[in-house]
């Protein structure tokens, strides 16, 4: 009855377990998942009163998040805090991350008195929860005055539900991490996007102050721009709509103080560095103006450089008016950054459109008033002076005169100059068409009353080599009295302005490193061309690429290096797509192609071939020679989206495929691409109660003296008999194990149920035999692996040296330190220890005589190989190594007689492999070689 009682509750535990993997792996709430291993452990542990989980936070202590009872003494869970400092006890489980029982806390100073007093407690337990040398939090189980009085079978209990803790925790946070990646990225797009279209300095700054605040939940925003008019002084610009301030008062405040790079000692070092600095209390840091602080009533403050094409625009601070801590991580300081670096691509070219505005409403101003004391001397002509005469020539504009019939009555030299004639001479008398050819219409005096000045921002004139260069200019009458005589025109020559406007468009739209359209200009070409398909009908298609192992070049080579090789592949790539579409680069390694005009799915394979074929050439990287693959993605319009962001977003996703994929260049999107298949879920679903439904079986397959021909031991071996679909081979649910968590508490059972197994045959009469278990990396993990192997063997009652572990080389080598700790403590026990599938690791052989290993496996690669000459000299190597170091050595996968005796030959004896037999069940084994 006992032992059907014993047999009940592992089986619930068993349960418990496979129910909270399942919950953690179907992604549900974190909360929801810790409340189901609060309630575990409650029900499995009875004599404790209480169980709490505690999670860290910012501030160094542990806080209550789940447990039972919600309410203690009148307080809620949440309200419980753990201060390291006071709690010994919590400060060492912190850190050795091991689990602490304390049956008596009146002998022991390290509980935290006044929870130890104020609950009655008379013995807690304390663990952590981590995984992989990570802490993730603490569980408390304590009593109100009765001693729990813990078994070391119930704390290991205790410690199995925690380690489910663990996995879930990393998984909320490995899923939050992804969400977080994911929505930084939308939100990055949707910021680019909405800039894009942005009109207006006014409509950019809301733009960027709108995403800021939708970040980082902060309204009170303010840009500073420098003023290209006042020698470059840094000027307030704008403030935020929703800011706890008024505008009136902000512009007031800062008119009162003149504050600026000059003087602001964190505005300087946020242009020196181009770098944000967070200050998350002012009054504690020396560079802020305490006085400007305290007026402006900011407590803490983080500002960002406004840096387009490596000069700076200006800076946004954004600051905290509030009592409360103010902190930004890394992560949201580096995204808010993007956001600002964004904003400030899209200001410069804005920003510099203004200032000329404002240059060009100055010199028009002066150009007009100019004109108007010019009216008085080209009235007088006829009777100029030499002194006027003078005082013309010296101007610096050009200047010339025409009458009535557009002939040119004067010119100064300046103007004869700029027009590319020796003398003004040379234009006296000849029509001004030499000058403004085919403008003659819109150039015709407006003969009028009210008419007396026509300005013309930007136009054409012609040289006297006919060549032409843009002028601005301005136009105005000349009258004696009330009559209209002419008109005088002043110009001046504006060919570097317009450079420099031209050079400003180009980066805007252009890639400085490479020459190839960015982002901006790539989604205004897919926007026209996704108009242009639809009212078609036609298709078009977007190539997502990403470099392999672009990182490597540029740690071991250099970014200058990393710079020039982005430089050749987009060379490569230009030269390999249509005249009518587009490359870009995106950013750092990746680029996109867009390809208007799809007919077929070849036209995008031919592309896909080029560029395939262009990166199997070396590319040479001044004196060294690189070879670089790419993963591409493709989405196709309409099939894949009808949106730029949906295109780019699904081409992104099928890159990724490609890289997951080895030794595939591109993926087509695909709508299930970035989810299991059906077929998948139903299996890992099914893995779940595989336990329950006692469809998980042990086949054994026997190890042989081929010496004696006597059968030495067995391993066991884990198949699935699954209710509908028969036998399932492990590689298809071992790794799904793995991938859930569920080989923890399956291999548990394996190594239960063989350890049960040998011993029933050991109390038949049959020989000594041993029994050899492999254990997975997640087994090898777990901090309590040495005390469930103890407590097996004892429940078992088999004694510990007929069974054998087998680990893989990879494994032993992962965590060398942690490895042969665990591995020293189960050959303390008595248990044999193997390397399994010996040869095939990563490791180097000098570690072998550290270790506390018993026997070498031989893979079956080699044993199938080993009768050519390589695989004959590694397999002749690893057996006289073995045979020098004093190890067994055991050959896999024999299934010829040929191979049997060449290993016997070479003084190996023990093998298994289908020449001998398959793997078989229990009772096979005993019929063959038992009776």
């Amino acid at each position: 009855m006992g032992v059907h009682i014993y047999m009940s509750m592992e089986q619930t535990r068993y349960s418990r377990l496979a129910n909270i993997t399942k919950m953690i792996n179907m992604k549900l709430d974190l909360r929801e998942v810790l409340e189901q291993v609060t309630i575990a452990i409650s029900e499995e542990i009875v004599t404790c009163d209480s169980v709490g989980i505690y999670l860290p936070q910012k501030d160094g202590t542990f806080r209550g998040y789940v447990g039972k009872p919600a309410v203690i003494n009148g307080w809620t869970l949440n309200m419980h805090i753990i201060d390291t400092e006071i709690d010994l006890l919590a400060k060492e489980v912190i850190e050795t991350k091991k689990t602490i029982y304390i049956p008596d806390t009146s002998k022991d100073s390290r509980p935290d008195p006044r929870a130890v007093e104020g609950f009655h407690i008379k013995s807690l337990l304390v663990l952590p929860i981590s995984f992989e040398q990570e802490l993730f939090g603490l569980v408390f189980l304590f009593d109100y005055g009765i001693p729990m009085n813990l078994t070391d079978e119930e704390i290991q209990t205790v410690e199995a539900y925690v380690n489910m803790a663990a996995v879930a925790i990393q998984n909320a946070n490995n899923l939050t991490y992804k969400e977080r990646l994911i929505n930084e990225k939308q939100l990055l797009l949707d910021v680019t996007r909405d800039l894009s279209m942005c009109s207006s300095l006014q409509e950019s700054l809301d733009k960027c102050f709108f995403y800021l605040e939708k970040f980082l939940d902060n309204k009170n925003i303010g840009i500073h721009l420098l003023d290209p008019l006042a020698e470059k002084r840094i000027k307030p610009a704008k403030l935020s709509k929703e800011s706890d301030w008024t505008e009136e008062n902000w512009l007031k405040t800062h008119n009162k103080f003149k504050i600026d790079q000059s003087n602001d000692a964190v505005m300087q070092e946020v242009f020196e560095t181009k770098k944000a600095i967070l200050i998350p209390n002012v009054f504690e840091d020396d560079r802020p103006n305490h006085e400007v602080c305290r007026n402006f009533g900011i407590n803490g403050l983080v500002m960002f450089p406004l840096v387009s094409m490596g000069e700076i625009l200006g800076q946004i601070s954004i600051v905290n008016l509030e009592e409360k801590a103010f902190f930004y991580s890394e992560t949201q300081l580096q995204l808010a950054q993007s956001i600002v670096d964004t904003t400030a691509s899209a200001l410069s070219n804005l920003i510099y459109m203004e200032k000329q505005e404002i240059i060009i409403e100055e010199r028009t101003s002066e150009v007009i008033d100019k004109n108007k004391e010019l009216e008085r001397v080209v009235a007088e002509l006829q009777q100029l002076s030499r002194e006027k005469e003078l005082i013309l020539n010296s101007a610096g504009e050009g200047i010339f005169g025409l009458d009535l019939d557009r002939n040119i009555t004067f010119c100064n030299p300046a103007g004869a100059l700029m027009l590319g004639y020796q003398t003004e001479r040379e234009l006296i008398g000849k029509s001004v068409d030499i000058i403004m050819s085919g403008n003659e219409t819109e150039d015709k005096i407006i003969i009028s009353s009210f008419l007396n000045t026509n300005f013309n921002s930007y136009k054409v004139f012609f040289r006297k080599d006919n060549s032409n260069f843009p002028v601005e200019y301005v136009t105005s009458l000349i009258k004696e009295g009330d009559k209209i005589v002419g008109e005088v025109v002043t110009f001046k020559d504006i060919t570097q302005r317009k450079q420099l406007e031209e050079k400003i468009k180009y980066h805007a739209y252009f890639d400085s490193l490479t020459n190839l359209p960015n982002r901006i200009l790539l989604i205004d070409r897919l926007t026209q061309g996704l108009k242009y398909a639809k009212a078609n009908g036609e298709k078009l298609a977007v190539l997502y690429l990403d470099l392999d192992r672009f990182k490597l070049v540029n740690d071991s080579l250099g970014h200058s290096y990393g710079d020039l090789l982005l430089q050749e592949v987009a060379k490569r790539l230009s030269t390999c797509v249509p005249e009518d579409a587009t490359v870009s680069r995106q950013g750092g390694d990746e680029f996109t192609i867009y390809l208007p005009n799809i007919k077929c799915e070849n036209d995008i394979l031919k592309v896909i071939n080029c560029i395939n074929a262009s990166f199997s050439k070396p590319f040479n990287l001044i004196d060294n020679e690189i070879y670089i693959k790419t993963s591409i993605g493709i989405s196709l319009f309409p099939d894949n989206g009808d949106t730029t962001d949906t295109l780019i977003k699904n081409a992104d996703t099928a890159m990724y495929k490609s890289k997951e994929t080895p030794g595939t260049s591109y993926h087509f999107f695909s709508e299930g691409m970035d989810t299991r298949t059906f077929e998948s879920i139903k299996l890992e679903n099914d893995l779940y109660k595989a336990l329950e439904r006692d469809e998980l079986i042990i086949f054994y397959q026997p190890q042989v003296n081929y010496k004696t021909n006597k059968i030495k031991g067995v391993e066991a071996l884990l198949r699935w008999n699954h209710r509908e679909h028969g036998m399932i081979t492990p590689d298809k649910f071992i790794p799904l194990a793995e991938e859930t968590g569920l080989i923890v508490p399956i291999g548990e059972w394996v190594l239960k149920e063989a350890c049960k197994q040998l011993k029933e045959w050991h109390n038949q009469g049959c020989p000594l035999i041993s029994m050899s278990v492999n254990l997975s990396v997640h087994q090898f993990e777990q901090s309590n692996l040495f005390s469930i192997v103890e407590n097996v063997l004892q429940e078992t009652d088999l004694s510990p040296e007929y069974l054998q572990l087998e680990l893989t080389e990879n494994l032993i080598v992962k965590n060398t330190q942690l490895t042969l700790k665990t591995m020293i403590q189960l050959k303390g026990l008595g248990v044999n220890l193997a390397i399994d599938g010996f040869g095939t690791g990563y490791s180097s052989l000098g570690y072998l005589k550290n270790l506390p290993i018993s026997t070498l496996k031989i893979d079956k690669s080699f044993v199938q190989e080993m009768l050519t000459d390589d695989a004959a000299a590694i397999t002749n190597t690893i057996i006289t190594l073995a045979q020098n170091l004093k190890l067994e050595v055991i050959a896999e996968g024999v299934e010829t007689k040929e191979q049997a005796d060449f290993l016997l030959r070479q003084n190996c004896y023990l093998m298994q492999g289908y020449l001998f037999s398959k793997p078989m069940k229990a009772e096979d084994i005993m019929k063959k070689y038992f009776y």
